[in-house]
């Protein structure tokens, strides 16, 4: 997204106040604004109101921490230094519940989500250029299904799901109960996500400075990941090729240029959390930094959380070129601010970091130029994946081998195995899919935790003490209880705020 649009975005936050009037319904208090009966009758109003989607994320607990504590819980990480309610979210401790990490997940979707429901309300019947219409709708709906995936995959299950504020219940003053079940969330989202793929361009056809947008391609991986999370692995494979074979999408030919900020926009880009180091500040996702060092050596503000276990470094097998690019480990030389360094940690909690994020600070005047210079905002000029080629590859595989049995995610499985320099191989089973899935797509938001949670196995992975590069125990057994903890605590404020009308998930 050209960066004129992300330092116009504060501004986009004051036309959601009347518009958006405060309801009891969730927590949404959008601040500042004009009336309805003034607004929505330009193209700049249109983009102004679409571009009022994308203030939240640059909350630093939106796509830099926040739902990153939920995947800390996974067997990968462990916090990294001693931060007592980072620490209950990991040990599935409710004395986390009212915490300022998790409680504002709700308010911020949902705002998005209310700003979603302006733009599909109010941008059919506007005067405008047809396809910068079908853009914004195309861009209302992404969002609008991309949130409720996030909250429904953390929040509901069979028993509950998350409140559907939709735009025919809006403007409701009565609180929003939540969803029968998390299928009803589910079938929702996949209804928003192809509106969004009718309306949306592909992103060859999208102007350079409108990169970061929502495109058709982004949909259609969320819909393949959306199926297979409701294990209707037919329609996951559908979308899966929809990418695949019509998406001009692909692997990039070397894993480590994944993580480069030259390939925000590459072949192997589905979507991304947006960052820049640019203005005073920096604006966006400030993952690499909160993962880096605590500190930095004295050299810049890192923050030392998620550090990755000896566990996760011996899921890789011999020769896979993915495990350096992706974990420091002690003795390792990398290059930092224009020097070369050899790690080892001062306060990680394993004696590991996770390198993926690592190429914004390799440079001697990174500061200003690819790293912010608010060392209290670490942003960076790298956007953080949320989706790439290569996950829609494991979703297709995983969904074929549960459909139809071992060997039928092959073709999918050898095309990310040879990229990490192995051998390919034949009959893969599920056990093979896991160990891909997680070799791959560690450290990112794809969401190891949630990825045990459904395959049945948080319990027994977390029931094993994790160690750090020495090979002593650095996070002890946790206990799991898959019919509590399956799903997280709703944020408390919610529940306060619509008079108890919102529910707490079961045993939380």
């Amino acid at each position: 997204m050209k960066l004129k649009y992300l330092y116009q975005i504060p501004l986009c936050i004051g036309l959601v106040a009347v518009l958006h009037s405060c309801s009891k319904k969730l927590d949404i208090t959008p601040q500042g604004a004009p009336t309805s009966s003034t607004y929505w009758r330009t193209e700049q109003d249109a983009q102004l109101g679409v571009n009022a989607m994308y203030a939240y994320l640059d909350q630093d607990n939106f796509y830099g921490r926040g739902l990153f504590w939920f995947i800390n819980a996974s067997d990968d990480m462990v916090t990294g230094r001693v931060k007592p309610e980072a620490d209950n979210i990991r040990n599935f401790n409710s004395s986390y519940i009212g915490g300022s990490y998790m409680e504002p997940q709700w308010q911020w979707r949902y705002a998005i989500i209310r700003s979603a429901n302006d733009v599909i309300r109010h941008v059919p019947t506007m005067s405008i250029d047809e396809a910068k219409k079908k853009q914004f709708l195309g861009e209302a709906y992404f969002n609008s299904g991309l949130m409720y995936f996030q909250l429904a995959a953390n929040y509901g299950d069979s028993r509950q799901g998350v409140p559907l504020v939709t735009r025919e219940n809006m403007d409701d003053s009565k609180a929003t109960p939540r969803a029968e079940n998390v299928t009803v969330n589910y079938n929702y989202i996949i209804s928003e996500l192809k509106n969004a793929a009718q309306n949306l361009s592909h992103i060859e056809d999208m102007s350079t400075d409108n990169y970061g947008r929502p495109h058709k391609v982004a949909a259609w991986g969320y819909l393949a990941k959306t199926y297979l999370y409701m294990k209707d692995y037919a329609n996951a494979i559908l979308y899966a090729d929809s990418v695949i074979n019509q998406g001009n999408r692909d692997l990039l030919s070397d894993f480590g240029d994944v993580f480069k900020a030259e390939n925000n926009y590459s072949k192997e880009y589905v979507w991304s959390a947006l960052a820049t180091p640019g203005g005073s500040g920096g604006w966006g996702s400030i993952l690499p930094g909160v993962m880096l060092e605590n500190k930095g050596w004295g050299k810049y503000n890192g923050w030392g959380y998620y550090m990755p276990t000896k566990e996760l470094y011996d899921a890789y097998v011999s020769g896979d070129k993915r495990r350096d690019i992706t974990i420091l480990k002690p003795g390792d030389h990398f290059t930092y601010f224009g020097d070369d360094m050899v790690y080892s940690s001062l306060n990680s909690l394993s004696g590991y970091q996770f390198r993926k994020y690592m190429d914004p600070f390799k440079y001697k005047d990174a500061v200003g130029t690819t790293v912010s210079p608010n060392g209290d905002n670490p942003t960076t000029n790298l956007n953080v994946p949320l989706m790439r080629f290569a996950e829609v590859l494991l979703i297709k595989a995983e969904a074929a081998i549960m459909l139809k049995g071992a060997g039928t995610g092959d073709t999918e499985l050898n095309r990310i195995r040879v990229r990490a320099g192995l051998s390919p191989k034949t009959g893969m089973t599920m056990e093979d899919l896991k160990r891909e899935r997680r070799c791959e797509l560690t450290g990112e938001f794809a969401d190891r935790h949630r990825d045990l949670v459904r395959w049945g196995d948080a319990s027994a992975a977390y029931a094993i003490p994790a160690h750090g590069s020495n090979g002593q125990v650095v996070w002890p057994a946790r206990k799991f209880d898959p019919i509590v903890n399956a799903v997280w605590a709703v944020p408390q404020k919610e529940i306060d705020n619509s008079g108890g009308v919102i529910k707490q998930n079961a045993g939380w």
